[in-house]
C-alpha cells in the first residue's frame, strides 16, 4: 500500500464519527496531503489545515512522539491474524492510553483525567 492522496482519502472515508467534529488536520507538506484531493476533503467538511513549516520537524512532535508510543507499546508487541483482530484490539489500546496509562508529560495523570482537571478549572 503506498503513503498517496488515495490513501489519505480512503482514511478519512473510513471515519465511523462525524467528520464536521473536526476541526483541524495538522500534517507535514508531503504530497499525500498537500494535494487538491485533500483540499476538497477538508473543505467539504469545513475542517482547518495545518501545515508543518517546510524542514521542521518540530511542529508535529507531540504526534510523532504519540506514534512512537504507540508503536513501541502496541505495535511491535503483538501479531494480529486479522483487520478486524487488530480493530478491535487498537480501539481498546486507544481507550486505555487515554483513559488509564499516565503520561508524564501531564503531572502523572491520564488524558481524560488531565481533561477533565483542566475543564473545571475554565468553567
Amino acid at each position: 500500500m503506498k503513503k498517496n492522496k488515495e490513501l489519505v482519502a480512503r482514511a478519512f472515508a473510513s471515519v465511523r464519527g462525524n467528520l464536521r467534529q473536526i476541526q483541524m488536520f495538522h500534517t507535514d507538506q508531503g504530497n499525500e496531503f498537500k494535494n487538491q484531493l485533500i483540499k476538497e476533503t477538508l473543505d467539504r467538511f469545513h475542517i482547518s489545515r495545518s501545515l508543518s513549516m517546510k524542514g521542521c520537524p518540530y511542529d508535529k512532535a507531540v504526534a510523532e512522539a504519540t506514534f512512537k508510543i504507540i508503536k513501541t507499546e502496541f505495535v511491535y508487541t503483538t501479531t494480529f491474524d486479522s483487520l478486524e483482530q487488530l480493530t478491535i484490539e487498537f480501539r481498546d489500546y486507544v481507550n486505555w492510553f487515554n483513559k488509564f496509562r499516565i503520561h508524564g508529560t501531564l503531572g502523572y495523570v491520564s488524558p481524560e483525567d488531565y481533561k477533565q482537571s483542566h475543564l473545571k478549572k475554565v468553567v
